[in-house]
């Protein structure tokens, strides 16, 4: 009956990941996939006589209590720090079960197998914990977004790598905890001193990377223990947090390697000051995005990270109505790494209640542009660059964009001239067809909503 349950739990996974794959679809996908992580602890607990009913369910109100909190306070903008908290304590977790495996085996007799499965649970679950939370800093701006760098760092990363090598292989051989232990200690240092060399402008790629760690230890500590759900749930997690991470990579035209080792962008990930520019812009006023939207037949509403910054989904919807109302047509065009975090603009969008089919990707909307009479652009930057595709020296050059340059009006709605997260400046704001609104994206849509309504 266990192994019974166990392949149901596993069926769940499969089925809930699936359905993941689609925002309308999203919200069942995950209540499938957490119904068969329940399955599969109360399965575990139960058969092997671990707890009693009374622990078991004191537990689950504990875990349940704690999610609901964090699901209340936590504000959509911080919706990327908390994956990153996930990701370190799902490795964390790992590497724990692991250690239990090292402090309960005889280690001096136990297969070469199960000692590498507890060795790379342990490596694994230990780098994805420290890297997660060094994440986690950048994002919420406890630690410099800018790419950390220092004297020789490559040489000490390199040296380090291979001591973490030599450490496991005298793990293996030696069979003492001790040695354990100090494949631990390394591999909590390698986490750390391998994404601090990293910009802010590349944590959502790291984030997806570290996913598919965490997954990756738990399923290495599910060969340890011999928990074929472990495996299953673990191969899973981190098969989909890799393809999503090449995935994230052609999006920007880099590779994976660029992305670790290059100490790319020079942008903060509270959101860069940059240097002002001294070039002249069309300044424009909620009177006038209000004139250019009102008029449009078609306006596309490109969302970044400004919107989620001013939490200006729900103004944003609203506006959206109040144009379809006059018979304006209205879509959002969403890059992939728009934001923080895979699909942080999807989130947003759907929790204001946008209907998903307005919500086009990059390959759906890129061919619309040339008939859309208006573009209305919230907080996005380096997304919709259009050195990306004109000047081949640009740091950013060769990256997909959404070529928004291309629609007959451009509305800008931005704080400042600041630069994004890759540090350089932007043509799209000095085109004579680019209309810039400088103000807080929410104060921006309610103003622009008014005025609208007063034509």
């Amino acid at each position: 009956m266990a192994d019974l349950l166990y392949l149901a739990a596993a069926v769940a996974f499969i089925v809930g990941l699936r359905r993941l794959g689609g925002p309308r679809t999203a919200r069942a996908g995950n209540r499938i996939a957490a119904v068969g992580m329940l399955v599969a602890i109360v399965v575990t607990l139960v058969s092997e006589g671990l707890v009693n009913w009374g622990t078991l369910t004191a537990g689950l109100a504990v875990g349940s209590g704690l999610g609901a909190w964090f699901a209340v306070r936590v504000q959509m903008t911080a919706m990327p720090q908390m994956v990153a908290a996930f990701n370190g304590s799902g490795g964390a977790a790992s590497a724990l079960v692991a250690s239990v495996a090292v402090i309960e085996s005889d280690l001096s007799s136990i297969a070469v197998e199960t000692s590498v499965s507890i060795l790379a649970s342990i490596v694994i679950g230990a780098v994805t914990f420290t890297g997660s939370f060094v994440a986690f800093g950048k994002l919420q701006g406890a630690i410099a977004g800018r790419p950390l760098l220092f004297a020789g760092q490559r040489v000490v990363n390199g040296a380090l790598l291979v001591g973490l090598i030599a450490a496991s292989v005298w793990a293996a051989a030696a069979g003492q905890a001790f040695a354990y232990w100090v494949v631990a200690a390394v591999a909590l240092v390698v986490g750390v001193l391998a994404v601090i060399p990293i910009g802010g402008a590349d944590m959502p790629v790291v984030i997806s990377l570290l996913n598919s760690f965490s997954g990756l230890a738990a399923a290495a500590a599910g060969f340890a223990i011999g928990s074929n759900a472990l495996i299953i749930g673990g191969a899973l997690v981190g098969a989909a947090g890799l393809i999503l991470t090449f995935q994230m990579t052609e999006a920007m035209n880099r590779s994976l390697g660029n992305v670790l080792f290059a100490g790319f962008g020079s942008g903060d990930s509270t959101g860069a000051a940059g240097v002002m520019s001294d070039k002249p812009v069309n300044r424009a006023t909620a009177d006038d995005a209000a004139i250019a939207l009102g008029y449009a037949q078609s306006v596309m509403i490109v969302p970044g990270y400004g919107l989620a910054v001013a939490q200006a989904q729900h103004a944003a919807r609203k506006l959206a109505d109040a144009l379809e109302a006059q018979g304006v047509t209205v879509h959002y065009a969403i890059h992939p790494v728009a934001g923080r975090m895979p699909g942080h603009m999807n989130v947003l969008l759907a929790e204001a209640d946008v209907p998903y089919e307005q919500l086009l990707d990059l390959e759906q909307a890129d061919p619309m542009f040339n008939q859309t009479d208006v573009v209305l652009i919230l907080g996005a930057n380096d997304v919709v660059n259009p050195s990306a595709r004109d000047e081949p020296g640009s740091p950013i050059y060769g990256m997909p964009i959404l070529n928004v340059d291309r629609a007959g009006r451009v509305i800008v709605v931005k704080r400042s001239l600041s630069p994004g997260f890759a540090g350089i400046d932007n043509p799209l704001f000095y085109n004579e067809k680019t209309l810039m609104l400088f103000a807080d994206a929410k104060v921006a849509l309610e103003d622009s909503l008014a005025a609208l309504k007063a034509l």
